[in-house]
Protein backbone atom coordinates (compact mmCIF):
# COMPACT_ATOMS: atom_id res chain seq x y z
CA UNK A 1 0.00 0.00 0.00
CA UNK A 2 1.32 3.06 -0.97
CA UNK A 3 2.22 5.93 1.57
CA UNK A 4 0.16 9.29 1.69
CA UNK A 5 2.11 12.61 1.67
CA UNK A 6 1.10 16.30 1.14
CA UNK A 7 3.56 18.34 0.09
CA UNK A 8 4.27 22.21 0.93
CA UNK A 9 3.48 22.72 -3.42
CA UNK A 10 4.92 21.35 -6.82
CA UNK A 11 7.74 23.51 -6.58
CA UNK A 12 10.13 21.95 -4.32
CA UNK A 13 9.36 18.37 -6.23
CA UNK A 14 11.49 16.95 -8.65
CA UNK A 15 10.36 18.25 -12.07
CA UNK A 16 11.02 15.18 -13.93
CA UNK A 17 9.51 12.93 -12.00
CA UNK A 18 5.91 15.66 -11.48
CA UNK A 19 6.41 15.55 -15.36
CA UNK A 20 6.31 11.87 -15.92
CA UNK A 21 3.13 11.71 -14.44
CA UNK A 22 1.74 14.08 -16.57
CA UNK A 23 3.40 12.37 -19.99
CA UNK A 24 1.66 14.13 -23.14
CA UNK A 25 -1.18 14.99 -21.22
CA UNK A 26 -1.96 19.32 -19.96
CA UNK A 27 0.92 21.67 -20.19
CA UNK A 28 -1.11 23.18 -17.40
CA UNK A 29 -0.08 20.37 -15.63
CA UNK A 30 3.63 20.45 -15.67
CA UNK A 31 6.09 21.31 -13.11
CA UNK A 32 7.22 24.70 -15.18
CA UNK A 33 3.19 25.82 -14.95
CA UNK A 34 2.13 25.22 -11.07
CA UNK A 35 6.17 25.60 -9.89
CA UNK A 36 5.53 28.87 -11.70
CA UNK A 37 2.43 30.02 -10.65
CA UNK A 38 3.73 29.05 -6.86
CA UNK A 39 6.90 30.83 -7.48
CA UNK A 40 5.38 34.14 -8.35
CA UNK A 41 3.79 34.44 -5.60
CA UNK A 42 -0.08 34.38 -7.60
CA UNK A 43 -1.14 31.50 -4.98
CA UNK A 44 -0.73 31.07 -0.98
CA UNK A 45 -2.87 31.07 2.21
CA UNK A 46 -3.36 34.67 1.68
CA UNK A 47 -4.88 34.26 -1.61
CA UNK A 48 -7.40 31.70 -1.20
CA UNK A 49 -5.31 29.41 -3.05
CA UNK A 50 -2.69 26.58 -0.41
CA UNK A 51 -1.57 24.37 -2.86
CA UNK A 52 -0.97 21.11 -1.15
CA UNK A 53 -0.11 18.21 -3.73
CA UNK A 54 -1.75 14.82 -3.06
CA UNK A 55 0.89 12.21 -3.68
CA UNK A 56 1.24 8.17 -2.96
CA UNK A 57 4.61 6.85 -2.67
CA UNK A 58 6.40 3.57 -3.02
CA UNK A 59 9.76 3.37 -2.39
CA UNK A 60 10.21 6.89 -2.20
CA UNK A 61 9.14 7.00 -5.58
CA UNK A 62 5.98 9.12 -6.37
CA UNK A 63 3.38 6.50 -8.21
CA UNK A 64 0.27 8.72 -8.01
CA UNK A 65 -0.47 12.36 -7.82
CA UNK A 66 -3.29 14.98 -7.45
CA UNK A 67 -2.77 18.76 -8.09
CA UNK A 68 -4.69 19.61 -4.57
CA UNK A 69 -5.27 23.65 -3.25
CA UNK A 70 -7.07 24.22 0.01
CA UNK A 71 -9.38 26.67 -0.88
CA UNK A 72 -11.18 29.70 1.22
CA UNK A 73 -13.37 31.50 -1.79
CA UNK A 74 -14.47 30.11 -5.05
CA UNK A 75 -12.46 32.53 -7.37
CA UNK A 76 -10.61 31.78 -9.94
CA UNK A 77 -12.02 28.36 -10.56
CA UNK A 78 -14.31 28.90 -13.64
CA UNK A 79 -16.31 25.91 -12.41
CA UNK A 80 -18.71 28.30 -10.45
CA UNK A 81 -20.23 27.16 -7.08
CA UNK A 82 -21.53 30.14 -5.00
CA UNK A 83 -24.54 29.26 -5.07
CA UNK A 84 -23.98 26.52 -3.39
CA UNK A 85 -21.92 28.37 -0.47
CA UNK A 86 -24.72 30.71 -0.22
CA UNK A 87 -26.94 27.37 0.64
CA UNK A 88 -24.78 26.07 3.21
CA UNK A 89 -24.20 29.71 5.08
CA UNK A 90 -28.27 29.44 4.59
CA UNK A 91 -28.06 26.37 6.52
CA UNK A 92 -25.89 27.09 9.24
CA UNK A 93 -22.46 25.22 7.54
CA UNK A 94 -19.35 26.60 6.92
CA UNK A 95 -18.54 25.76 3.41
CA UNK A 96 -14.93 27.54 3.17
CA UNK A 97 -11.99 25.89 3.66
CA UNK A 98 -12.95 23.60 0.82
CA UNK A 99 -10.25 21.19 -1.32
CA UNK A 100 -10.23 21.47 -4.78
CA UNK A 101 -8.29 19.39 -7.30
CA UNK A 102 -7.50 21.17 -10.61
CA UNK A 103 -5.52 23.70 -11.98
CA UNK A 104 -5.79 27.25 -10.60
CA UNK A 105 -7.24 30.10 -12.88
CA UNK A 106 -7.23 27.72 -15.84
CA UNK A 107 -10.70 25.78 -17.24
CA UNK A 108 -9.04 23.63 -19.11
CA UNK A 109 -9.34 19.88 -18.84
CA UNK A 110 -7.10 17.68 -18.08
CA UNK A 111 -6.28 14.39 -15.81
CA UNK A 112 -6.66 15.40 -12.16
CA UNK A 113 -5.41 11.71 -10.72
CA UNK A 114 -2.03 11.56 -12.14
CA UNK A 115 -0.57 8.17 -12.44
CA UNK A 116 2.95 7.28 -12.97
CA UNK A 117 3.51 4.85 -16.12
CA UNK A 118 4.19 1.31 -15.15
CA UNK A 119 1.57 1.57 -12.95
CA UNK A 120 -2.42 -0.10 -12.73
CA UNK A 121 -4.26 3.02 -13.36
CA UNK A 122 -7.84 2.15 -12.16
CA UNK A 123 -6.13 1.25 -8.98
CA UNK A 124 -4.27 4.06 -8.15
CA UNK A 125 -7.07 6.62 -8.93
CA UNK A 126 -9.46 5.01 -6.94
CA UNK A 127 -6.27 4.62 -3.94
CA UNK A 128 -5.85 8.76 -4.99
CA UNK A 129 -9.78 9.14 -4.21
CA UNK A 130 -9.64 7.12 -0.98
CA UNK A 131 -6.86 9.60 0.40
CA UNK A 132 -8.73 12.62 -0.94
CA UNK A 133 -11.92 11.40 1.25
CA UNK A 134 -9.56 10.40 4.20
CA UNK A 135 -8.19 13.60 3.96
CA UNK A 136 -11.54 15.85 3.92
CA UNK A 137 -12.77 13.93 6.67
CA UNK A 138 -10.14 14.35 8.94
CA UNK A 139 -9.46 17.79 8.99
CA UNK A 140 -13.73 18.86 8.50
CA UNK A 141 -13.75 20.30 4.89
CA UNK A 142 -17.08 20.64 3.69
CA UNK A 143 -15.82 18.91 0.15
CA UNK A 144 -13.65 18.17 -2.88
CA UNK A 145 -14.32 19.52 -6.23
CA UNK A 146 -12.31 17.83 -8.55
CA UNK A 147 -12.50 20.47 -11.84
CA UNK A 148 -11.98 20.45 -15.37
CA UNK A 149 -11.53 16.34 -14.78
CA UNK A 150 -11.19 13.56 -17.74
CA UNK A 151 -14.56 11.87 -18.79
CA UNK A 152 -13.02 8.72 -17.67
CA UNK A 153 -11.93 9.87 -14.26
CA UNK A 154 -15.71 10.57 -13.53
CA UNK A 155 -17.05 6.87 -12.40
CA UNK A 156 -13.72 6.46 -9.90
CA UNK A 157 -15.23 9.50 -8.44
CA UNK A 158 -18.78 8.34 -8.56
CA UNK A 159 -18.02 5.30 -7.00
CA UNK A 160 -16.59 7.62 -3.52
CA UNK A 161 -19.60 9.57 -3.80
CA UNK A 162 -18.62 12.55 -6.05
CA UNK A 163 -21.37 14.27 -8.18
CA UNK A 164 -21.04 14.82 -11.72
CA UNK A 165 -21.37 17.93 -13.30
CA UNK A 166 -21.53 18.73 -16.59
CA UNK A 167 -20.60 22.20 -18.55
CA UNK A 168 -19.53 23.22 -21.83
CA UNK A 169 -16.87 24.78 -24.07
CA UNK A 170 -16.54 25.81 -27.60
CA UNK A 171 -13.41 23.52 -29.15
CA UNK A 172 -12.21 24.09 -33.01
CA UNK A 173 -11.50 20.66 -34.69
CA UNK A 174 -9.37 20.17 -37.11
CA UNK A 175 -11.31 18.63 -40.39
CA UNK A 176 -7.59 18.07 -42.43
CA UNK A 177 -7.81 21.48 -43.98
CA UNK A 178 -4.72 22.63 -45.72
CA UNK A 179 -5.50 26.16 -45.41
CA UNK A 180 -7.48 28.72 -43.95
CA UNK A 181 -9.61 29.43 -47.57
CA UNK A 182 -10.28 25.34 -47.48
CA UNK A 183 -11.61 25.73 -44.10
CA UNK A 184 -14.04 28.85 -44.86
CA UNK A 185 -15.21 26.35 -47.64
CA UNK A 186 -16.48 24.70 -44.65
CA UNK A 187 -19.08 27.02 -43.63
CA UNK A 188 -22.54 28.40 -44.96
CA UNK A 189 -22.29 30.87 -47.26
CA UNK A 190 -23.33 33.70 -44.96
CA UNK A 191 -21.04 32.52 -42.27
CA UNK A 192 -18.31 32.30 -45.08
CA UNK A 193 -18.93 35.87 -46.10
CA UNK A 194 -18.89 37.53 -42.54
CA UNK A 195 -15.53 36.09 -42.00
CA UNK A 196 -14.24 37.39 -44.91
CA UNK A 197 -15.67 40.66 -44.19
CA UNK A 198 -14.00 40.42 -40.19
CA UNK A 199 -10.66 39.52 -41.25
CA UNK A 200 -10.50 42.31 -44.61
CA UNK A 201 -11.64 45.15 -42.33
CA UNK A 202 -8.48 44.47 -39.74
CA UNK A 203 -6.53 44.50 -42.58
CA UNK A 204 -8.02 47.66 -44.32
CA UNK A 205 -7.59 49.23 -40.73
CA UNK A 206 -3.19 48.94 -41.67
CA UNK A 207 -3.09 46.21 -38.65
CA UNK A 208 -0.65 43.88 -39.36
CA UNK A 209 -0.85 40.22 -37.32
CA UNK A 210 1.78 37.86 -36.85
CA UNK A 211 2.88 34.62 -34.76
CA UNK A 212 5.22 34.17 -32.46
CA UNK A 213 6.66 30.17 -31.50
CA UNK A 214 8.31 28.74 -28.80
CA UNK A 215 12.02 30.26 -28.85
CA UNK A 216 11.72 32.19 -31.86
CA UNK A 217 9.68 34.39 -29.25
CA UNK A 218 11.34 37.99 -28.56
CA UNK A 219 11.85 39.10 -25.20
CA UNK A 220 10.52 42.35 -25.25
CA UNK A 221 7.19 40.34 -25.42
CA UNK A 222 6.95 39.59 -21.83
CA UNK A 223 5.98 42.81 -21.14
CA UNK A 224 4.12 43.41 -23.94
CA UNK A 225 1.96 40.22 -23.05
CA UNK A 226 1.63 41.37 -19.87
CA UNK A 227 0.39 44.35 -20.46
CA UNK A 228 -2.16 43.06 -22.91
CA UNK A 229 -3.43 40.80 -19.97
CA UNK A 230 -4.01 43.70 -17.96
CA UNK A 231 -5.92 45.91 -20.51
CA UNK A 232 -8.17 43.10 -19.90
CA UNK A 233 -8.59 43.29 -16.31
CA UNK A 234 -8.83 46.89 -16.30
CA UNK A 235 -11.32 47.15 -19.04
CA UNK A 236 -14.15 44.88 -17.72
CA UNK A 237 -15.95 45.73 -14.27
CA UNK A 238 -15.64 41.61 -13.21
CA UNK A 239 -12.10 41.63 -14.23
CA UNK A 240 -9.85 40.35 -11.39
CA UNK A 241 -5.96 40.07 -11.30
CA UNK A 242 -4.83 36.71 -10.75
CA UNK A 243 -1.71 36.96 -12.15
CA UNK A 244 1.52 39.23 -11.88
CA UNK A 245 4.58 40.31 -13.99
CA UNK A 246 6.92 37.52 -12.26
CA UNK A 247 5.05 34.92 -13.44
CA UNK A 248 5.03 35.86 -17.34
CA UNK A 249 9.06 36.24 -16.43
CA UNK A 250 9.01 32.49 -15.14
CA UNK A 251 7.16 31.26 -18.17
CA UNK A 252 9.39 33.10 -20.50
CA UNK A 253 12.24 31.27 -18.49
CA UNK A 254 11.10 28.09 -18.95
CA UNK A 255 8.06 27.56 -20.63
CA UNK A 256 9.04 29.48 -23.42
CA UNK A 257 9.05 26.07 -26.18
CA UNK A 258 5.16 25.75 -25.19
CA UNK A 259 3.92 29.02 -25.82
CA UNK A 260 2.19 30.85 -29.06
CA UNK A 261 2.01 34.34 -29.20
CA UNK A 262 -0.56 36.25 -31.66
CA UNK A 263 0.47 39.92 -32.22
CA UNK A 264 -1.25 42.65 -34.06
CA UNK A 265 0.35 45.91 -34.64
CA UNK A 266 -0.12 49.04 -36.35
CA UNK A 267 3.15 50.41 -37.94
CA UNK A 268 5.59 49.75 -35.29
CA UNK A 269 3.13 49.52 -32.22
CA UNK A 270 1.71 46.41 -30.63
CA UNK A 271 -1.65 47.05 -30.10
CA UNK A 272 -3.07 43.82 -29.14
CA UNK A 273 -2.28 40.49 -28.73
CA UNK A 274 -3.08 36.53 -27.21
CA UNK A 275 -1.27 34.32 -25.23
CA UNK A 276 -1.41 30.68 -26.41
CA UNK A 277 -0.05 27.29 -24.98
CA UNK A 278 0.73 24.59 -27.10
CA UNK A 279 1.07 20.74 -26.61
CA UNK A 280 0.62 17.57 -28.52
CA UNK A 281 -1.14 19.20 -31.70
CA UNK A 282 -3.74 21.25 -29.29
CA UNK A 283 -3.77 24.95 -29.10
CA UNK A 284 -4.99 26.67 -26.08
CA UNK A 285 -6.11 30.19 -25.42
CA UNK A 286 -5.23 31.66 -22.23
CA UNK A 287 -4.75 35.96 -22.31
CA UNK A 288 -6.01 38.69 -24.49
CA UNK A 289 -5.92 42.06 -24.45
CA UNK A 290 -6.22 45.19 -26.49
CA UNK A 291 -4.72 48.58 -26.01
CA UNK A 292 -6.63 50.17 -29.06
CA UNK A 293 -10.26 49.51 -30.04
CA UNK A 294 -10.87 48.17 -33.65
CA UNK A 295 -13.37 46.57 -35.31
CA UNK A 296 -13.31 42.91 -35.54
CA UNK A 297 -9.47 42.23 -34.18
CA UNK A 298 -10.60 40.55 -31.43
CA UNK A 299 -11.51 37.89 -33.76
CA UNK A 300 -8.42 37.75 -36.00
CA UNK A 301 -6.28 37.82 -33.08
CA UNK A 302 -8.39 35.32 -30.68
CA UNK A 303 -9.87 33.14 -33.58
CA UNK A 304 -8.82 33.84 -37.14
CA UNK A 305 -5.17 34.11 -37.02
CA UNK A 306 -4.95 31.45 -34.38
CA UNK A 307 -6.81 28.86 -36.69
CA UNK A 308 -4.43 29.56 -39.60
CA UNK A 309 -1.60 28.74 -37.00
CA UNK A 310 -3.29 25.42 -36.62
CA UNK A 311 -4.00 24.60 -40.05
CA UNK A 312 -0.40 25.15 -41.11
CA UNK A 313 1.41 23.13 -37.88
CA UNK A 314 -0.97 20.30 -38.51
CA UNK A 315 -2.68 20.59 -35.22
CA UNK A 316 -5.83 18.61 -35.01
CA UNK A 317 -7.95 20.76 -31.93
CA UNK A 318 -8.04 24.46 -30.63
CA UNK A 319 -9.20 25.51 -27.25
CA UNK A 320 -9.66 29.19 -27.02
CA UNK A 321 -10.51 29.64 -23.26
CA UNK A 322 -14.07 29.41 -21.40
CA UNK A 323 -17.55 31.55 -22.23
CA UNK A 324 -18.10 33.28 -25.58
CA UNK A 325 -21.45 31.94 -27.99
CA UNK A 326 -20.03 34.31 -30.22
CA UNK A 327 -17.10 30.99 -30.82
CA UNK A 328 -20.17 29.20 -32.40
CA UNK A 329 -20.62 31.67 -35.18
CA UNK A 330 -16.96 30.96 -35.89
CA UNK A 331 -16.59 27.44 -36.38
CA UNK A 332 -16.18 26.26 -32.71
CA UNK A 333 -18.61 23.41 -32.00
CA UNK A 334 -19.52 22.62 -28.33
CA UNK A 335 -17.68 20.08 -26.12
CA UNK A 336 -18.47 18.69 -22.77
CA UNK A 337 -16.80 19.55 -19.33
CA UNK A 338 -16.32 17.58 -16.53
CA UNK A 339 -16.07 18.00 -12.39
CA UNK A 340 -16.90 16.42 -9.52
CA UNK A 341 -18.24 17.15 -6.39
CA UNK A 342 -17.86 15.48 -2.66
CA UNK A 343 -19.99 17.18 -0.57
CA UNK A 344 -19.63 16.58 3.16
CA UNK A 345 -22.94 17.08 4.75
CA UNK A 346 -25.32 14.80 3.63
CA UNK A 347 -28.06 17.56 3.56
CA UNK A 348 -26.16 19.63 1.47
CA UNK A 349 -25.06 16.70 -0.61
CA UNK A 350 -28.64 15.92 -1.50
CA UNK A 351 -29.84 19.30 -2.44
CA UNK A 352 -26.91 19.75 -4.77
CA UNK A 353 -27.69 16.43 -6.29
CA UNK A 354 -30.95 17.28 -7.07
CA UNK A 355 -29.60 20.55 -8.77
CA UNK A 356 -26.90 18.74 -10.70
CA UNK A 357 -29.25 16.04 -12.36
CA UNK A 358 -31.52 18.91 -13.61
CA UNK A 359 -28.46 20.74 -14.50
CA UNK A 360 -26.92 17.93 -16.49
CA UNK A 361 -30.01 17.33 -18.82
CA UNK A 362 -30.05 20.73 -19.33
CA UNK A 363 -26.65 20.96 -20.51
CA UNK A 364 -26.47 17.99 -22.57
CA UNK A 365 -29.80 19.26 -24.41
CA UNK A 366 -27.95 22.54 -25.23
CA UNK A 367 -25.01 20.64 -26.58
CA UNK A 368 -27.20 18.72 -28.60
CA UNK A 369 -28.68 22.07 -30.07
CA UNK A 370 -25.97 24.00 -30.76
CA UNK A 371 -24.24 21.11 -32.38
CA UNK A 372 -27.19 20.34 -34.85
CA UNK A 373 -27.06 24.30 -35.73
CA UNK A 374 -22.99 24.30 -36.12
CA UNK A 375 -21.85 27.05 -38.48
CA UNK A 376 -19.87 24.29 -40.36
CA UNK A 377 -21.82 22.09 -43.26
CA UNK A 378 -21.79 18.25 -42.08
CA UNK A 379 -19.17 15.99 -43.15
Amino acid sequence: MARVHLEDGVAGLPRAEWNALVGDGSPFLEWDWLASLEEADTLGAERGWLARPLLLREADRIVAAAPLYVKTHSEGEFVFDGGWADAATRAGIDYYPKLLVGVPFTPVSGARLLVAPGEDVAARRLELVKALRDLCAANHFSGIHANFCLPEEIAVLESLHFQARLGLQYHWSNRGWNSFEDYLAAFRSKRRNQVRRERRSVAEAGIEVEVFVGRDIPDRLCETMYRFYLATIESRYWGRQYLNRGLFELLFERYRERLVLVVASLGDEPIAGTFNVAKQGVLYGRYWGALRSVRNLHFEVCYYRAIEYCIEAGFHRFEPGAGGDYKQLRGFDAQPTWSAHFLADPRLAEAVGRFLDAERAQAQSEIDWLRSRSALKPQ
